[in-house]
């Protein structure tokens, strides 16, 4: 692997950083570990830290990049700030909670350069700690709840993790980056479908992967011992995001028949969950930002989707053709019951 100076790169690695603490250095150990024929430039944006964690990069890692925030902006403008300063043909997006297993950027590389140089590419992720197979990419159902595709080999998918999200700055610069005001939590589920809508293709290639510490930055998101944790925090983000791709992506005649029901379901997920004992403040937290964060932000989501829909390439059926019919939801209720919030 060579990084000189002043080449143009053929990766640029960019890690978005909030309170990274030493498992930040893991994640660059990782990058830096890869070995194969390509330039790589590494880029890392401190989204005001209050921990050491910038500290130790400048000092175990001299060679990064460093963009440095004097507030905390998120996840979203983190990254549209590293691609704009980066110079890669492809980027990769990658947690500061990831660890690359070896060969995987040689194997991404590889994979783009035979005849997938416009695709986003994603690879299998682990657990860290037991090295278990979290997904190979995911399906979405049509309210774009996440369901992970266990099967291995290289194969199509609705959405590939954003912790580790390979992507052509021709798509990145297609689809216009991140919407700033996403924040964070479901911004993966937004570029992967709106690449899709633009009629680009979105695989998990079958390469080593990537471990993560699941749910390490903003808490829960996964099951532990068959139940499902999360907090409040997250499931705020996730529900008012996950609409925001709604109204952004999907094209109108599906828009006018998912919306109202979603809204409905919302709802109903509302009374289940206080008649069930969570308490008001929480439910409260979780819901009532989504009437508000749309109406602040209605003028900029008719403005993406104008832009979208009016580079729209891909078909309806197409576009949801790696979408499950049935609420994700209901069969995690069923399966795990009522989720823990914290």
């Amino acid at each position: 692997m060579t990084n000189p100076a002043q080449a143009a790169p053929d990766i640029s690695v960019c890690i978005a950083n909030y309170n990274g603490g030493s498992y930040v250095l893991e994640c660059l150990t990782s990058v830096y570990a890869q070995k194969g024929d390509f330039k790589l430039e590494v880029l890392l944006h401190d989204d005001c830290s209050s921990d050491d964690s910038l500290a130790l990069v400048r000092r175990e890692f001299p060679g990064v990049t460093v963009l440095t925030s004097t507030e905390n902006v998120g996840f979203c403008v983190s990254n549209n700030r590293m691609v704009a300063a980066s110079r890669g043909r492809y980027v990769l997006l990658l947690n500061n909670d990831a660890v690359l297993r070896p060969s995987s950027l040689r194997n991404l590389l590889e994979f783009a350069s035979a005849d997938h140089e416009d695709s986003v590419l994603g690879l299998p992720q682990y657990t860290l700690t037991e090295r278990e197979l979290v997904d190979c990419g995911y399906r979405t159902d049509i309210f774009l709840n996440p369901i992970p595709i266990l099967k291995p080999g290289t194969h199509d998918v609705g959405v590939a993790t954003g912790a580790c999200l390979w992507i052509p700055r021709v798509v990145w610069n297609a689809v216009g980056g991140f919407p700033d005001w996403f924040e964070s939590i479901a911004e993966d589920i937004y570029l992967c479908l709106a690449a899709r809508l633009l009629g680009y293709r979105v695989i998990v290639i079958d390469a080593p992967g990537f471990d993560h510490w699941i749910g390490k930055n903003l808490g829960g998101g996964k099951v532990v011992a068959k139940r499902l944790i999360t907090t409040v925090r997250r499931r705020s983000l996730s529900e008012r995001n996950k609409t925001f791709v709604m109204l952004l992506c999907y094209p109108t005649i599906v828009l006018l028949a998912a919306v109202p029901l979603h809204f409905v379901l919302l709802a109903t997920e509302a009374f289940y969950l206080l008649v069930s004992g969570t308490g008001y403040s929480k439910v409260r937290r979780i819901y009532r930002p989504i009437p508000v964060a749309l109406w602040r932000q209605r003028k900029q989501i008719a403005k993406l989707r104008a832009h979208l829909m009016c580079q729209r390439r891909c078909a309806v059926r197409r576009l949801f053709s790696q979408t499950a019919w049935m609420p994700q939801k209901l069969h995690m209720l069923l399966r795990h019951g009522k989720p823990e919030l914290h």
